[in-house]
């Protein structure tokens, strides 16, 4: 199955390179990092086109190990047959790893990989590492990474320079472990002091400064092919409430989000972030009726899409929470997520009956197949524009062997 993908990739990358280039980049092997934007973006439209329904609603999923393999709850520091069977079952476009994932470097590294040679199609590999007291992987001494402070703290006391640095470095490392998204950096203002969700986890209270900030951390951790994730979109830095804990509520209005809250996502898509995720705060003054952003379609399509002109991967929160979980079954929400423009469900409560109702979805009309290829084609875009799918035919052999 993997080879025949691989496979699909090598002729398209050999069908694009036709005939351009020097003589000295035909006789080595053909690298995403090599081909353009158009090129990228022809190529996953041709492998979308090639994908079954049931591999593309799969690839719309980012997942827990929890989720691949239930009955194991206490050691999920290694893959099992059931992880196995589930990957291929549904074939899930990335998985999700917490601390308790990850006992030190070499594991950890075991473990992506072993999750990665389990898929038809390569994953994203992703972690919660903002710094600070969100730091699944820096929290643990083995892992060799870095440990930042809070990004209250940086946006008080590093300079350019070293911020930058600590994108490159952080990234660098996530990198060497096997990671290849990292669900960051926050972009939030913190307008409310008050605020328990965000709290330290802004940058600060100051919208340009936030925004220089997400700037250059964006490039720096995409220069390093680490594919960068916006998050709380449209901003949570004014709500008193917490979506983790249940409904959250924000009364700003759309001009008081487009002079603050916007900016520093304005700033993240003009530095081609690969992914914002929306919260599930509600918009009680912008939205016409109460549900979390996530499955508003004014705020992913209208606002997002085509007020802020984001072409990149749109994603949830985490899809487990109490914002959620409360209302909506996990069928229904995921649902709701893609009518509103969503391309990615960050951990479903459950995978199976998410999946099942996006498929019934599909075969009903509710959804249509040509909004989900529309949403496969930037996952498989980004994918191939980070190295997460290669092109080269060492890997390819590798791969064979």
């Amino acid at each position: 199955m993997k080879k025949r993908f691989l496979s699909l990739i090598l002729i398209l990358v050999m069908l694009f390179c036709a005939g351009c280039g020097s003589e000295e980049k035909k006789s080595r092997p053909a690298k995403t990092e090599d081909l353009d934007e158009a090129t990228l973006r022809g190529m996953a439209e041709d492998i979308t086109k090639e994908m079954s329904l049931k591999d593309k609603i799969g690839q719309l999923f980012i997942v827990s190990l929890y989720s691949l393999d239930e009955g194991e709850t206490k050691n999920q520091q290694k893959i099992t047959k059931e992880m196995k069977d589930t990957i291929e079952k549904y074939s899930i476009g990335g998985v999700i790893l917490f601390s308790k994932n990850m006992k030190d470097a070499s594991q950890t590294k075991d473990l992506i990989g072993d999750l990665q040679d389990a898929s038809e199609i390569p994953l994203f590999a992703a972690v919660d590492e903002e710094g600070g007291s969100v730091a699944r992987v820096s929290s643990n001494e083995e892992m060799g990474v870095e440990h930042y402070p809070s990004a209250k703290e940086i946006g008080e006391t590093y300079d350019e320079d070293l911020i930058k640095e600590m994108g490159k470095n952080q990234s660098d490392q996530l990198k060497k472990l096997g990671f290849n998204m990292n669900l960051a950096p926050v972009a939030d203002v913190l307008t409310n002091e008050s605020n328990t969700e965000i709290g330290d986890r802004s940058f600060g209270s100051d919208a340009d400064k936030v925004s220089d900030i997400v700037s250059i951390l964006v490039k720096s951790m995409q220069k390093q092919q680490l594919s960068a994730v916006l998050k709380h979109f449209p901003g949570s830095g004014d709500t008193w409430g917490d979506t983790h804990r249940g409904s959250a509520e924000a009364e700003q209005t759309i001009q008081q989000l487009r002079k603050t809250d916007f900016t520093p996502f304005e700033a993240g898509i003009d530095a081609d972030v690969d992914a914002i995720m929306v919260s599930h705060l509600m918009l009680s003054n912008v939205t016409e009726e109460k549900e979390p952003s996530t499955l508003s379609k004014r705020v992913v399509t209208d606002i997002l899409r085509n007020e802020l002109e984001y072409e990149g991967i749109a994603m949830t929160d985490a899809m487990n929470m109490k914002a959620i979980t409360d209302k909506y079954s996990a069928g229904e929400a995921a649902v709701k997520a893609l009518q509103a423009g969503i391309d990615v469900i960050l951990m479903p409560d459950d995978l199976s009956k998410a999946y099942q109702a996006v498929q019934k979805a599909v075969k009903d009309g509710e959804i249509k197949e040509s909004d989900i290829d529309d949403s496969v084609e930037r996952i498989i875009y980004t994918k191939l524009k980070r190295g997460i799918i290669p092109a080269d035919t060492d890997l390819l052999k590798d791969n064979e062997s």
